[in-house]
């Protein structure tokens, strides 16, 4: 891959700014029919892969709201998609974030200007000065949440009770990789919308609108097809040796429980201290593998070990999520990583030294 096309990824569109949607025309008419019937429930769950438009999509939603707060207006009524033009005045707003009926709960940087681990509580408590005060056009204020996957423990709790007791003309968008390891209480106020992986030409059209890429470029195509429906995930495998890293990865991945410290010895080393895109890449095709095991159709048939794959897991992304805040040094964390899938694949403790 060319480093100019490693430059052009680091440069994309936030889904906020984004206009256009690939894909999820099905959830997109889904939400488009509830707002329009008058009766769209409070809360939504949009649950699905990382990189595939959960964002763009909620963000999508919002703008649409926030421009037709009238669900039986005309224009709702007639509306076959939830296009708002750039130009409107709600687009610009919330696109600069400064939009008043639009609240948005994701993690931040602390004091020292470092992106936090999680969503905090003080954070989630936002929500209730937000909601408890006037709305800024015709009683809608919309939260999205981005996602309730970092929110922690007590932010968690605090959401919920905003959940519980909502007040008119409120709507929730929360966001998750993995919905069903949401609190169950969450779960059960949400009206679940699952998103589905997009096509190989959509996650190059996506992309190419996103990052300003060329859609004939056949590195795209090439990233495209090893994404796995994965906008971010293609613009990651399109950075430097990302594809390189990934294959290296899930070699020892699919070697398990068996470990090879030499390999992972160069796999750290491979993973320079400020290459945040090779680490993107390690930790995705971590996730990618955890994901299939987790879900494979033979995976009830040993619950143990898929309970130690579930914890493995989210330990995993608190721990890549803690490096990349802190750019800590790669090697540690790779170890850690290969040792706990050691453990739970194999059912005892690992040799890793």
């Amino acid at each position: 891959m060319s480093s100019k096309s490693a430059e052009r990824e680091i440069s994309t569109l936030a889904p906020r700014e984004t206009n256009v949607l690939f894909g999820h025309r099905e959830a997109e008419a889904t939400l488009l029919g509830a707002y329009r019937s008058g009766r769209i429930p409070h809360a939504w769950l949009i649950g699905g892969a990382q990189g595939i438009g959960k964002a763009t999509l909620a963000y999508r939603m919002a703008k649409f709201v926030l421009a037709h707060p009238d669900p039986s207006s005309s224009f709702v009524q007639s509306a076959t998609t939830l296009a708002v033009d750039p130009d409107h005045p709600v687009v610009r707003q919330v696109v600069a974030g400064s939009h008043g009926g639009l609240l948005t709960l994701e993690r931040t940087a602390n004091e020292k200007g470092t992106l936090r681990t999680v969503i905090t509580v003080d954070e989630s408590r936002e929500t209730i000065g937000f909601f408890g005060s006037t709305a800024a056009v015709a009683g809608w204020r919309i939260c999205v949440v981005d996602t309730v996957d970092e929110l922690n423990a007590n932010a968690s709790n605090a959401l919920l009770k905003i959940l519980e007791e909502p007040p008119a003309r409120a709507l929730f968008l929360l966001l998750s990789h993995a919905p069903a390891r949401v609190m169950a209480t969450i779960q059960s106020r949400c009206r679940k919308l699952p998103l589905r992986p997009l096509s190989t030409n959509d996650v190059m059209a996506a992309a190419s609108e996103a990052a300003g890429l060329d859609a004939s470029d056949p590195g795209l195509r090439q990233a495209a097809a090893e994404s796995d429906g994965s906008v971010s995930r293609a613009l990651t495998l399109l950075g430097g040796d990302a594809l390189g890293l990934q294959q290296r990865t899930l070699e020892l991945l699919n070697a398990l429980p068996r470990v090879d410290p030499r390999a992972l010895h160069a796999l750290g080393d491979a993973l320079g201290l400020n290459d945040r895109v090779g680490l993107r890449a390690f930790v995705d095709t971590i996730d990618r593998w955890l994901t299939g095991h987790l879900h494979a159709p033979d995976a009830g048939a040993n619950l143990p070990r898929l309970a130690r794959l579930a914890e493995v897991w989210e330990k995993i992304n608190g721990a890549a999520r803690e490096t990349e805040a802190f750019n800590l040094e790669r090697k540690p964390l790779v170890f850690s990583v290969f040792g706990m899938l050691a453990d739970a694949t194999a059912g005892s403790p690992s040799q890793v030294r």
